[in-house]
């Protein structure tokens, strides 16, 4: 069965993508811990990140550090955290959040964005 991921990846679901290349897929977090917040997401629908072949692990990392620095200077943020927990959906993801201080990663502060704001970051991040 296809994970929530996939059914994005694939067109089925809408998302706010904001990069996609032939290895992932960046869009943004619906529920974030920051505005901007994204998530990195392997195309092939492997549950745990650790068990992705290593040049699809690679790539993803190295991936994280260009958007990484795409919500940096868009989001005017201090620094861009990375999450891997690898709970919430059966499919290897990475959070990248943009962040100003350590309590920015308080888990008290997800909360569901507006479809505005959605659409506005998504504007901002893909001009």
């Amino acid at each position: 069965m296809s994970t929530i991921f996939t059914k994005i990846i694939n067109g089925e679901l809408p998302s706010y993508k904001i990069y996609e290349d032939e290895i992932a897929v960046v869009f943004l977090d619906i529920n974030p811990l920051q505005k901007g917040q994204v998530l990195l997401v392997p195309r092939k629908e492997i549950d745990y990140i650790y068990d992705l072949d290593p040049d699809t692990y690679a790539s993803l990392l190295k991936r994280t550090q260009y958007i990484a620095q795409i919500l940096k200077s868009k989001l005017n943020c201090k620094r861009v955290c990375m999450i891997v927990e690898g709970y919430e959906v059966p499919h290897a993801h990475i959070k990248l959040i943009p962040t100003n201080s350590g309590a920015d990663l308080d888990v008290k502060n997800i909360y569901s964005a507006s479809k505005e704001e959605l659409e506005d970051i998504h504007k901002l991040l893909n001009s």
